[in-house]
């Protein structure tokens, strides 16, 4: 910790940096956690012990060059072995300082379109290769890189440079967080 870094305590929900406040983040309804516990399973699968580390929930220390390091919380996160060793110290690994490779969110109801902004703007500036804003409501997700943004439907697949080799179905995705 330095005298650059915000620092909140941890909070159920937990509490992010956002907009210059603390946000405590929305408590999600089942679409929501059914749709995080698919897609955190589905990159789990892909990445354990080849491609790095993906996790739900998990707080990361995120600095944008220049600004003050401040706690932001994916709904899901990967960190790509390239971004943080698979030998990283087990203290490296709980709260990493620094951005996630990917960092997804899945909106809910209360969520604010400023905030949500912001954040995708915060991860991208801090590094984070892709932000993948997912609408239950729309059955949509919503792809921000450096190239832009674009949308994907059911009936594509989710695909993208920084998760090499990982596809998943849309459709299937939205079908089985509705069960």
């Amino acid at each position: 910790m330095s005298l650059h870094e915000i620092v909140l305590p941890e909070t159920k929900p937990e509490t992010e940096w956002v907009r210059g406040r603390a946000l405590q983040k929305v408590s999600p309804t089942y679409s929501h956690a059914a749709l995080q516990t698919e897609l955190a399973g589905a990159l789990r699968a892909w990445a354990i012990g080849v491609h790095g580390r993906v996790g739900t929930e998990w707080r990361f220390r995120v600095a944008p060059p220049g600004q003050i390091v401040r706690p932001l919380v994916p709904d899901v996160a990967y960190l790509s072995y390239a971004s943080l060793a698979r030998d990283a110290s087990p203290e490296d690994v709980a709260v990493p300082i620094g951005a996630p490779t990917v960092a997804i969110e899945v909106l809910s109801p209360g969520d604010r379109p400023r905030d949500v902004d912001h954040k995708i703007a915060t991860y991208l500036a801090a590094g984070t290769a892709a932000v993948l804003v997912v609408d239950p409501i729309g059955a949509a997700i919503i792809v921000h890189d450096r190239d832009g943004i674009r949308t994907i439907h059911p009936g594509d697949v989710l695909e993208h440079r920084a998760l090499p080799d990982f596809t998943l179905d849309v459709t299937t995705l939205f079908e089985r967080a509705r069960l």
